[in-house]
């Protein structure tokens, strides 16, 4: 970013740090300070994952907890016409949370591959007939 103000002309100045990125040393400070903070980020993400490696092993939920309902029931409900609201209320969660089950049971019901009709004629153009 410092770079991109210098192109403008634009210098930074702290007076609190007493950084100026006008010479060579302001300039040095920065890109140490800027090391440093990388490395610090680095250091959290990293204690971060440690942590919740050993929640998961020690059995502790990470993240929210999944939804305590009849899944099945809700999209059965859902498919037999009730609204979302209706769904919503009956089973004592959210109307996007039937949103998702419902996004889910279609996936779920979907076919497992699809070819595309545009490479079935590309076979078979080129002599691969399986009859």
């Amino acid at each position: 970013m410092l770079d991109e103000l210098n192109g403008f002309g634009i210098q930074f100045l702290s007076q609190r740090e007493a950084i100026d990125t006008d010479g060579p040393l302001g300039r040095a400070i920065i890109v140490i300070v800027s090391a440093i903070a990388e490395l610090e980020r680095s250091l959290i993400v990293e204690r971060v994952r440690a942590g919740m490696r050993r929640a998961k092993l020690e059995g502790r939920q990470i993240g929210r907890a999944r939804l305590d309902v009849n899944r099945e029931q809700v999209v059965e409900d859902r498919r037999s016409g009730l609204s979302l609201s209706v769904v919503a209320k009956r089973h004592a969660i959210s109307r996007a949370s039937v949103c998702r089950l419902m996004k889910e049971a279609n996936n779920k019901s979907a076919p497992a591959e699809f070819v595309p009709v545009g490479n079935l004629r590309a076979h078979s153009a080129a002599g691969g007939d399986s009859r």
